[in-house]
C-alpha cells in the first residue's frame, strides 16, 4: 500500500510538473502557427502577381474550362480568364485593404483616445458621445451609406469603412490610458517636468499597444469580410477589376453549371478570414502571456 501511494504522488508530482511544460509548448505551437500564417497571407499578396500564371485582367484560354483542364488549376471564367489568376490578385487587394483599414482606425481611434483620455471633463465627454453615436449605427450600414455619399469604387468602400471603424480603438486607447493614469512612474514623470505630450508618447501608448494589437489582429479577418460583402453588394472595384467579393457576386448565374467560377473567389475569401482569425487568435494568446 504504501509503494503504490508513492507511486501515486510521484506521478502526480510529474503531472504537475509536465502539465505546464505541455501548456508552454503549446502555446509556442501556436505563437508560431499564428505567424506561419500571417506570413503566408502576407506572402501570397506580395508575390501574387508574380506567382499568377496569366494576366487576370486578360483571356487566357477556352471560355468556362473546368479545373484541371487546358493548364489552368483552377479553370477559366465565362470569358476564358485565368480564374487561379483572379483569385490571387483579389487575395492580394483584401488583406491589403484590410490592413489599410485598421492601420487607420488605429490612428484616428488612437488620437481620439488620447486626446479624450487625457483631457477629461467636457472634452473627454464630447469625444465619447461621438464615438458613442458611430457605434450605436451598424458598421456596414453606415458604410454603405458613406459610399453611397461619396459614390461606388473601392477607395470610397475603404474610405467609408474607415470611417466607422475606429471608434472601437478609440474606446480601447482611452480606457488603457485612464486605467494607467494613477500609476505611480507617471506621477514620477509628471514631477520631473513631463509635458502631455511626453507623457502620451513615452508612457501611456506603449502601455495602450498591447490591447491595440490584439484587437488589430482580431479585426482582420472581419474587415476581410466585411468589405468582400460590400463588393458583393456592388460598392467595391468595378469590373474587371480582381476582387474576391466582387468577383463571387458578378458570377452567381454560373454557380449550377460551372461552379468553379463563383465558388474559387468564395473559397479563397474564406481561407483568408480563417487565417486571420487564426493569427489574431495566436497573437492575442501571445500578447496576454506578456
Amino acid at each position: 500500500m504504501a509503494v503504490a501511494e508513492a507511486h501515486t504522488a510521484t506521478s502526480s508530482v510529474r503531472a504537475r510538473r509536465g502539465g505546464p511544460r505541455l501548456a508552454a509548448g503549446h502555446g509556442r505551437a501556436l505563437h508560431w502557427a499564428a505567424a506561419a500564417l500571417l506570413a503566408a497571407a502576407t506572402l501570397v499578396a506580395v508575390f501574387g502577381p508574380l506567382l499568377a500564371p496569366d494576366n487576370p485582367l486578360q483571356p487566357a484560354g477556352l471560355p468556362q474550362q473546368p479545373p484541371f483542364h487546358g493548364g489552368f488549376l483552377l479553370g477559366t471564367d465565362a470569358i476564358g480568364r485565368d480564374v487561379l489568376s483572379r483569385v490571387l490578385a483579389g487575395w492580394r487587394s483584401s488583406w491589403f485593404a484590410a490592413l489599410a483599414v485598421i492601420a487607420s482606425g488605429a490612428l484616428i481611434g488612437g488620437i481620439v483616445g488620447v486626446v479624450a483620455a487625457m483631457s477629461g471633463g467636457l472634452a473627454d465627454n464630447v469625444l465619447m458621445r461621438i464615438t458613442d453615436g458611430f457605434l450605436a449605427l451598424p458598421a456596414p450600414v453606415l458604410a454603405i451609406a458613406v459610399v453611397a455619399a461619396l459614390g461606388p469604387s473601392f477607395l470610397h468602400t475603404l474610405i467609408a469603412v474607415a470611417i466607422v471603424w475606429w471608434p472601437f480603438y478609440a474606446r480601447i486607447v482611452r480606457g488603457e490610458i485612464r486605467a494607467q493614469m494613477p500609476r505611480p512612474h507617471l506621477a514620477a514623470a509628471r514631477l520631473a517636468g513631463a509635458g502631455r505630450l511626453r507623457l502620451a508618447l513615452r508612457h501611456l501608448l506603449p502601455g495602450a499597444g498591447p490591447a491595440v494589437v490584439i484587437t488589430a489582429s482580431l479585426d482582420v479577418g472581419n474587415l476581410v469580410l466585411t468589405l468582400a460583402a460590400l463588393s458583393f453588394l456592388g460598392l467595391g472595384q468595378p469590373a474587371p477589376a480582381p476582387e474576391l467579393g466582387a468577383d463571387t457576386a458578378r458570377n452567381l448565374p454560373f454557380l449550377l453549371q460551372q461552379w468553379w467560377i463563383p465558388v474559387m473567389p468564395g473559397l479563397a475569401l474564406a481561407l483568408l478570414a480563417l487565417m486571420a482569425n487564426i493569427a489574431g487568435d495566436g497573437v492575442r494568446d501571445l500578447m496576454g502571456d506578456r
